[in-house]
Parts: C-alpha cells; sequence; structure tokens
C-alpha cells in the first residue's frame, strides 16, 4: 500500500471516530502519522489535516489533542516553506513583482469563480431539459441576465428559477411534508448528501438529515418562494461540488451542525483553496 493509500486509509479511520465519537486507537493512528515522512502533494490529495482537525476538536483527551496540534503545526509550516520556495523562484522585483503576484492571485479567483457558476449553470440547465422545461424561456424573480451568442449578438435569457423542483417526489410518506416543491427539495438534498457512497461510513441517517435541513430552511422563509429554493439550490449545489467534498464529509459526521449548515454563507462553504486564495487577496490589499 503506497503512502497515499496509507494516508486516505487513515483519514476514514479518523473520520469514522468522530462520527462515533469514540476516539479508542486515535492515538496510534496519529503516531503513525507522526514517523511518516509527508509533502504538500500528499497533503492536498488525501486532505489528512482535516481528519486530524476534526478528532483534535472533539478529543477530551489531552495526549491525542497535543499529538494533533503537532502534526497540524507541522504540516502548516510544510505548507508555508513550500510556497516561499515557489514564490522565490518566479518572484519579480520590487513594487512590481507585488502587483504581478496580486493581480495573478486576482485572475485565479475569478478563473475559479467562473468555473464554480459554470458547473452550477450546467447541473441547472441539465435537471431543467429533463423536466422539459425550455432554457430559453425559463424565469427568475433575481432579474433577467444577458447572453452572447457565437455570432456576437445578444440573446435575452432568463435565469432558471425553480427546474429542479416541478417533478414527482418519490418521498417516503414519514417524511412528506404534504407540499409538493417542498417534498421534492428533501428527496434532493438526500440525494446530495449521498453523492458518494462513503456515507455510509459516518453511519450518517441521509433521509432524516435531509429532512432537517430542509425544515430549517423553510422555518426561516415561512414559505416555498424564490430565496427559499435559492437557498435549498446552494446546499445541493455545494454538497455535490467534486472540488469541495469537505463540506459534505463534516455535514455527515456531525462536525457541521444542520442547522448551522443551512444557514451558512456561500464564503462559508467554500473550499480550502478558495478560502486560502481570499486570505491571500485580503492580505495583498492590507500591504497595498
Amino acid at each position: 500500500m503506497g503512502r497515499d493509500e496509507t494516508l486516505v486509509h487513515i483519514a476514514k479511520q479518523l473520520d469514522k471516530m468522530v462520527s462515533r465519537r469514540n476516539m479508542d486507537g486515535a492515538l496510534a493512528l496519529l503516531q503513525e502519522l507522526q514517523g511518516m515522512k509527508m509533502s504538500l502533494k500528499l497533503l492536498q490529495a488525501t486532505r489528512i489535516g482535516m481528519s486530524v482537525n476534526l478528532i483534535r476538536k472533539h478529543s477530551t483527551d489531552e495526549e491525542i489533542i497535543a499529538l494533533a496540534k503537532i502534526l497540524i503545526k507541522k504540516w502548516k509550516k510544510l505548507l508555508a516553506s513550500e510556497i516561499s520556495v515557489d514564490h522565490k523562484e518566479e518572484k519579480p522585483s520590487g513594487k512590481e513583482g507585488e502587483r504581478d503576484r496580486s493581480s495573478a492571485v486576482v485572475l485565479e479567483t475569478r478563473k475559479l469563480s467562473k468555473e464554480k457558476c459554470k458547473e452550477r449553470q450546467d447541473l441547472i440547465s441539465s435537471k431543467s431539459s429533463s423536466a422539459g422545461v425550455p432554457k430559453s424561456r425559463m424565469s427568475s424573480t433575481d432579474g433577467d441576465q444577458d447572453w452572447h451568442s457565437g455570432s456576437g449578438s445578444k440573446v435575452k435569457m432568463d435565469p432558471p428559477s425553480s427546474p429542479t423542483f416541478s417533478s414527482p417526489t418519490i418521498l417516503p410518506p414519514f417524511l412528506s411534508t404534504g407540499e409538493n416543491i417542498r417534498d421534492k427539495c428533501i428527496e434532493l438534498l438526500i440525494a446530495a448528501l449521498k453523492t458518494d457512497d462513503d456515507y455510509k461510513d459516518y453511519g450518517a441517517n441521509c433521509d432524516k438529515m435531509g429532512a432537517e435541513i430542509e425544515d430549517s430552511i423553510h422555518q426561516e422563509f415561512q414559505k416555498t418562494d424564490m430565496k427559499y429554493k435559492n437557498r435549498v439550490r446552494s446546499r445541493i449545489s455545494n454538497l455535490k461540488d467534486p472540488k469541495n467534498p469537505n463540506l459534505r464529509k463534516n455535514v455527515l459526521s456531525g462536525a457541521i451542525d444542520l442547522l448551522h449548515f443551512a444557514r451558512m454563507s456561500a464564503e462559508e462553504m467554500a473550499s480550502d483553496e478558495l478560502k486560502e486564495l481570499r486570505q491571500v487577496i485580503t492580505k495583498e490589499a492590507i500591504r497595498e
């Protein structure tokens, strides 16, 4: 078994311990991690840092907490040193260099944001097509948008309103609210929580969790209007985001409370990479 496979295996074991609130064996796993040679590539590929941090937050054993802190601190230094080396290799001199770095970060952030928006639009478009709703006629209370056709002329199109909430539901009777839109939202939230089969590792009841998330959102808005639908849609797209798997894992493991998840902002749900980029931009802005 390679190092990356070993780290993924250890991460899953640690996540199970958190979800079951049983830390037996956690110290041995952390000691094993302490003896392993780590790299930035392995940290990013396996997300072992997130699992160790969860153990640190949920354990009451001082020895486990202390060792987890040592590992996290050590890995942060590794991250900082490798980033520093990359900057030295490509760093231009003087104020021009600072402007170049700031511009590069801004461009990268915009690129990530555009990619994420495109993914969400593709997701919504594909679902709306299956429901038989023409793209050019979908409407929204959020306002119209202008889209450019290949010939350069503007084509007036309305963004999708509720393309995923109109099809019949197959929700079990004991979860049904009696309202078609609410039942469909619960069904979609459950499907998003079950995006990968790993939800079984956490022993999570996705049906109950999906119903609780929807109920929290409905209690806030008291009706199934556009704000309600947009809130549900944003939870679904973020849970299914392949670039941000830790959000769903944290919800399944209980690290993120369901009521809190129902009200989280886009910034709070963002992936670690996007959060780091935002921090860099903020730091660069302060320096300027």
